[in-house]
């Protein structure tokens, strides 16, 4: 019994000096909201999809990368819509210059194009909104 009992103190203190999970994520995690601020959205994505895989157990890592995901989903969303406004903008202005039918058809088929993206866009904004109120 006695052998045992020393076995197992032995084991409690290997087990207590390890690195958790969330410790060893925490370089990553750093690298993440780095990459956020510098407003690197696509890489910071990437990266917080490395650290679910390597670090699947590391949940209040992953719970504050959720955050940023959703952050630098929602900001990535928000220029897609800019962009994609603008883009709508431009191609009308050019719509009421055009006076050959063909060249008016195919402006019109690319502003129905640019406002199905334009309004998918807002939805995923919308979306990113909501997830981030409603948790």
């Amino acid at each position: 019994m006695k052998k045992y009992f020393w076995l197992l103190a032995f084991m409690t203190s290997l087990c207590g000096c390890s690195e958790t999970q969330d410790e060893k994520a925490a370089p990553l995690l750093g690298q993440i909201e780095a990459l956020y601020k510098a407003g690197n959205y696509r890489q910071t994505l990437d990266s917080i999809m490395e650290l679910r895989k390597s670090f699947p157990e590391a949940v209040a890592s992953r719970r504050a990368a959720l955050k940023i995901w959703q952050d630098a989903s929602l900001k990535m969303a928000q220029a897609d819509v800019a962009q994609t406004d603008s883009l709508l903008q431009a191609t009308l202005q050019s719509l009421e210059g055009k006076r050959a039918l063909y060249e008016r058809n195919i402006l019109r088929a690319k502003c129905d194009s640019l406002r199905a993206r334009y309004e998918a866009m807002c939805g995923v904004v919308r979306m990113i909104r909501y997830r981030q109120q409603h948790p």
